[in-house]
């Protein structure tokens, strides 16, 4: 993923989702809205339920040429036909990952709300790194928009944002950042297409 001048939407998958279903959702989406990326963004481990979600997302996907990564499961995503994989634990695995997919797939990391993660994911050959949440919910920390503005003044690694958006911090992070990381905020919407229209009005 290269990083644009405008912001361009990144889509993670719900953390559980109807393989039946969902493709027919993504679709909508996708034939709506330009999209750079999406992350199966599963919480299960079992790699039979990944694999059924990758195989029906990637068709959709790969036929309107948006590249798919999967969480964590480097060995699935080559495994899979997938363009590469999403680390969540910041910089430890990335150049593992690089070694194992090769230069040509993406290697993308979340660091949280940490500057020094994020540093570390980018020397270790990271194609992107991604802070958030930006909007935290009781206790959480969340991304400070300072973070976002630091890198995007002093680095050249493409930023994520996600976690928690709204329309307003879609407006207020877009001269910051180079995509926004969106799942569910627009998945238990009955259009998501509509409410990802919704959601990134600032941006279009």
């Amino acid at each position: 993923m290269s990083a644009p001048e405008q912001p361009q939407l990144y889509l993670l998958t719900p953390p559980v989702l109807d393989v039946a279903r969902f493709p027919d959702q993504l679709a909508a989406v996708l034939d709506a809205h330009a999209v750079a990326c999406i992350r199966l963004a599963l919480v299960t481990g079992d790699e039979d339920t990944i694999s059924r979600a990758a195989d029906a997302c990637r068709e959709v996907a790969h036929a309107r040429d948006v590249a798919i990564v999967v969480n964590d499961h480097t060995s699935l995503a080559e495994r899979l036909g997938l363009d590469g994989v999403h680390l969540s634990d910041a910089a430890k695995s990335v150049r593992d990952a690089r070694k194992a997919l090769g230069a040509d797939a993406i290697v993308g990391s979340f660091c949280g709300t940490l500057r020094h993660d994020g540093l570390s994911a980018g020397e270790a050959g990271a194609d992107y790194v991604a802070f958030g949440p930006v909007r935290a919910v009781a206790d959480e920390a969340s991304a400070e928009t300072e973070l976002f503005q630091w890198w995007s003044e002093m680095i050249e690694v493409p930023v994520v944002a996600e976690g928690g958006l709204t329309p307003e911090l879609v407006a207020h992070l877009a001269p910051m950042t180079d995509f926004f990381g969106i799942g569910e905020e627009i998945w238990a919407a009955d259009d998501p297409a509509s409410a990802l229209a919704t959601l990134t009005a600032a941006i279009r």
